[in-house]
């Protein structure tokens, strides 16, 4: 006779990622006269719950290499910048509870996609990438049926280990 009975327990009740495009300014203190390279460094974040979204604080570096002074001269241009994004999640399961825990992981890093100097010139305009990906784990329900019945051992007969473990090459790391 087949019974049924719910457990309690923890799993992913809810999913959600997020991709962004962002745009800096970047004001250096010499007149750039090309830009050498771009590149983000040093990213940091933090994730947490907010209402039926998850909110990601984070920082990283921004790093310029340009001349200036007519190409005569380089500098690198370093300034760092906070974001915030809010991941919307779909919940597969409504009637999940206790679903605080948080689990964020970055799916790409932020990239540079394009540096350039603005119209006026003045400016350095970097064009940014970056998506991360969000979990809420929490309690939910599942269902299980189970038998008073002992599983019988038939489906081991006619299988012998130690005839399986007679063919095994036990020398297979050993190099001479």
């Amino acid at each position: 006779m087949t019974e049924y009975r719910e457990i309690i327990t923890k799993s992913v009740v809810a999913k959600g990622r997020k991709y962004v495009k962002a745009k800096h300014t970047v004001q250096p203190p010499h007149k750039p006269s090309s830009i050498l390279g771009c590149w983000i460094i040093n990213h940091k974040y933090a994730a947490k719950k907010s209402g039926h979204k998850i909110e990601v604080n984070g920082s990283y570096e921004l790093n310029v290499w340009y001349s200036h002074h007519h190409n005569t001269k380089t500098s690198v241009m370093i300034e760092n910048v906070n974001y915030r994004d809010e991941i919307n999640l779909r919940y597969r399961d409504k009637d999940a509870r206790n679903d605080h825990e948080v689990i964020a992981r970055v799916l790409q890093q932020p990239n540079c996609i394009e540096a350039e100097i603005s119209d006026k010139g003045q400016h350095i305009v970097v064009h940014a990438e970056r998506e991360i990906a969000a979990e809420c784990v929490g309690e939910t329900k599942v269902c299980v049926a189970f038998t008073h019945e002992q599983p019988s051992d038939d489906d081991w007969e006619g299988y012998d280990l130690d005839e399986e473990l007679e063919h095994i090459n036990q020398n297979v790391f050993d190099h001479d």
